[in-house]
């Protein structure tokens, strides 16, 4: 199973074994260009699909599983429009939706039933555009807490692994066709399976429900979790991603 992970361009240290799934099945899980290892930056979430496909060649495999997480689900759709047939089944954890269906982003809705002060700070933060680096990384800690369903110990720790830079992350937003979204909708999909939290503020609710219904993807939604679900509901999470796999 090929795995991009999201961020955007945040060290794939975050996806810490997906639960254990690293342990029962062999995954390559990419470092995108703007980590670290990189030593550069991404050409565009629609030109980086190229790269799992690169991977793919390099382990001889002609059809492949993919997984993606957040932003990393672009570039999966980006490889399912541009290299048809190689992904064998497609599995998309809590992601990015609302630029694929213009369902409008119910993050702030899903955000407002928690009446807590750092997610009131934490929606305030994602309306501001930071200015430059040290802007960015004050506003990546003051946004984390909307990235769970709750703020513990074992959260606040997932929070600080996998680096990720404001020049990386604006670097995969550059060079999308003006017709991406027109030509993932009508390409020719493997099986799919979309997995969302149900109190993801990042990804929404609403949001991700249109986004799998417009791919024709198999909807699992996890209660009591939000935009991180190996970390907040291990057990939901492999099952789900299990019994789905299992099936195909």
């Amino acid at each position: 199973m090929i795995v991009i992970p999201g961020g955007p361009c945040r060290g794939p240290e975050y996806l810490d074994g997906l639960a254990g799934l690293a342990e029962v099945r062999p995954l390559a899980v990419l470092h995108l260009r703007g980590t670290e290892p990189t030593g550069g930056l991404s050409r565009g979430w629609w030109a980086d699909a190229a790269d799992a496909i690169a991977v793919a060649d390099r382990l001889g495999l002609e059809r492949f599983d993919l997984l993606a997480h957040s932003a990393g689900t672009r570039a999966a759709l980006a490889l399912t429009a541009r290299f048809p047939g190689r992904a064998r089944s497609l599995a998309l954890i809590t992601p990015a939706a609302a630029w694929l269906t213009g369902t409008p982003h119910d993050g702030d809705e899903v955000g407002a039933r928690r009446d807590d002060p750092l997610i009131d700070a934490a929606l305030a933060s994602m309306e501001v555009e930071p200015a430059d680096e040290a802007a960015f990384q004050r506003a990546w800690e003051t946004e984390a807490p909307a990235g769970y369903a709750a703020w513990g110990d074992a959260e606040r720790r997932h929070a600080t692994i996998g680096g990720i830079s404001l020049a990386a992350a604006t670097a995969w937003f550059r060079g999308t066709p003006e017709d991406a979204v027109e030509r993932i909708l009508r390409a020719e999909r493997p099986p799919a399976l979309v997995l969302a939290g149900a109190e993801d503020i990042l990804s929404g609710v609403e949001t991700v429900r249109a986004y799998a219904a417009a791919l024709g993807a198999e909807l699992r939604t996890l209660d009591g979790c939000g935009h991180y679900p190996w970390v907040e509901r291990p057990a939901g999470f492999r099952a789900a991603l299990d019994d789905w796999i299992a099936a195909r």
